[in-house]
């Protein structure tokens, strides 16, 4: 029998375990049939094609291979990084209805829509090496007619996780409630969604409440676009990701215009207590601000005017409703709300979905930038924890989401901030993130799940060999921030942000369809400029940036050389 005392996030791992392992009919009439009538009607892939799994040994020798003389414990924490992520990279299972390979969120036996997000982020990289982008194709398989995707399918089977099915047929439910941190799991379970200020979405949803948080899907896809230029794969995936976005304005939409969420966006959080029953989440009501917002950028690439106009107006129109509600004027900082309209007292790091959504003012932006400065709340040794140090419940040695540092949630905050032109600060997060990681890595030989806010170690609770989502700092951090290599495909333009010190840059580096290689390096006659060295298979523009500096380089297939030099100051 579970205690209270016991950490939320252990127990969620001992109970996804469990649940795993459940044999069908336990609890509820489980669907035996992989590929289910309706599912992934949207979607034009319906089979897998057998081809080899890529094997690290074989191809890490094609890999980006990155050159960081000032630490080269960031370049072996790469290699460690690319090493595990190898050894999650899946075929289908027979009669799975999969149909492309995958990264496995390294968690359980099941596959992670938004893990699956973040892992893509890393792997565009390795693009068209290794299955990144192509692990998203499985949930879109597995979408129903009605848009809804299971935040959680069962690997072997391809199955919608028993446990956040509707079997009832009832209006929207919490099949694990709104437990508060100190709370045994199981107190308010099947809890209905109390819609206040509007009718009951009809027909009753495929999934419960649990299986539909977080929705990035769009991001990450935008993501992949930005690194790989493939449009094509954008108009593939539009359909899936407009009946998705259908799916979650008719079911989670509250009558107040903005978003219910429970436990599952961030699982023993103090601030779930609060979400009771119908509240809307500051998270999952921006996250839908950055849907709308992403689903208009995709409908401008692919020459859809009509219905970029459409959806950039809703993400509008969502924004002013969370800062009208949302927004805390004394306090200066973004809040969930209860059921009532009243605003809920627990600063989380969920506030900080409105910088990447652009829901902010510039003025708001900067308070909440205050916040990330200030060591009483967020500005801890380790940035960013996912509760602010001065609210109950707060564990400087992570304790899950009571605390702990998560990739994920860092990679939105420092993009969130990029978008309002704090780019220094959004650097010196990733680096402060990478820093760990690598520290843990030195002392523990492995990268780990989460990490404690206050203490230079793993989180606790927190699994071990996990890339997983946290091989983002290893691989995208260390090239996009610390090396400071950013991919515009669309343009077909490198961004290179150099600082001074030693040599760094990349050999067989991928983006847009190119193989370049580029190392940069301080001068030899004692000036104060930095020489670049490329190398590239095809044509494009490079922008370096140096010490104030900025030149615009026309890359040519083979070999170049170019120097720039500071601006003294």
């Amino acid at each position: 029998m579970e205690t209270a005392n016991i950490h939320f996030g252990l127990r969620i791992v001992i109970l996804a375990l469990a649940m795993a392992a459940w044999q069908p009919g336990v609890l509820f009439s489980a669907e035996t049939d992989a590929a289910k009538e309706g599912t992934g009607m949207y979607f034009a892939k319906k089979a897998y094609e057998a081809k080899p799994l890529p094997k690290f040994a074989k191809l890490r020798a094609r890999l980006p291979s990155p050159i960081y003389d000032d630490n080269p414990v960031l370049v072996r924490l790469y290699w460690k990084a690319w090493e595990l992520a190898f050894h999650n990279f899946n075929e289908p299972a027979p009669q799975s209805g999969f149909v492309s390979q995958f990264i496995d969120a390294a968690f359980n036996q099941n596959i992670f829509l938004w893990d699956s997000c973040f892992m893509t982020m890393f792997c565009n990289y390795a693009y068209p090496l290794v299955p990144g982008i192509s692990s998203l194709d499985n949930f879109y398989a597995k979408q129903h007619e009605d848009g809804e995707i299971c935040r959680e399918i069962v690997r072997k089977t391809g199955t919608d996780f028993d446990y956040w099915v509707n079997h009832e047929d009832k209006p929207l439910i919490s099949r694990w409630g709104w437990p508060g941190y100190d709370e045994p799991v199981g107190g308010a379970r099947n809890a209905p969604v109390v819609y206040t200020g509007r009718t009951i979405p009809s027909p009753n949803p495929k999934l419960t409440l649990d299986a539909l948080d977080h929705p990035i899907l769009a991001w990450a896809e935008l993501e992949h676009y930005r690194i790989t230029g493939d449009k094509d794969r954008l108009g593939k995936v539009w359909q899936p990701l407009v009946h998705y976005y259908a799916a979650l304005q008719l079911y989670l939409r509250q009558g107040n215009g903005l978003y219910v969420t429970d436990w599952a966006s961030m699982d023993n959080s103090p601030r779930n207590a609060y979400l009771k029953n119908g509240g809307t989440g500051i998270d999952i009501s921006s996250e839908m601000v950055l849907f709308a917002r992403q689903l208009s950028e995709i409908a401008l690439i692919l020459g859809k005017d009509t219905e970029a106009h459409e959806y950039s107006a809703e993400a509008d129109q969502l924004a002013s409703a969370i800062n009208q509600a949302m927004w805390d004027e004394k306090r200066k900082f973004y809040f969930d709300l209860m059921l009532d309209g009243k605003r809920a007292p627990v600063m989380t790091i969920a506030a900080y979905w409105t910088l990447l959504a652009g829901v902010a003012s510039s003025g708001q932006a900067a308070d909440l930038v205050t916040e990330l400065k200030n060591p009483e709340t967020f500005g801890r040794p380790n940035l960013v924890p996912t509760l602010a140090a001065n609210q109950a419940g707060y564990e400087p040695l992570g304790g899950y989401w009571r605390g702990s540092v998560w990739a994920p949630t860092v990679t939105m905050i420092i993009q969130g901030l990029e978008k309002y032109g704090y780019s220094d600060l959004a650097r010196g997060i990733a680096l402060n993130h990478l820093e760990l990681v690598a520290h843990v890595y030195e002392e523990t030989g492995t990268i780990w799940e989460n990490y404690s806010p206050d203490h230079a170690q793993q989180g606790k609770p927190a699994k071990s060999d996990f890339v997983g989502w946290s091989g983002i700092g290893p691989i995208m951090y260390l090239l996009e921030y610390a090396i400071g290599l950013r991919p515009d495909a669309a343009h077909n333009r490198l961004v290179w942000r150099i600082e001074p010190g030693g040599r760094r840059g990349c050999k067989r580096f991928r983006f847009n369809g190119h193989v370049v290689s580029l190392i940069a390096g301080p001068a030899t006659n004692g000036s104060k400029g930095e020489i670049i060295h490329v190398q590239s298979d095809s044509p494009f523009e490079l922008q370096a940036y140096f010490q104030g500096a900025q030149r615009t380089f026309m890359i040519k297939a083979g070999k170049q050389k170019f120097d720039i030099t500071g601006i003294s100051k």
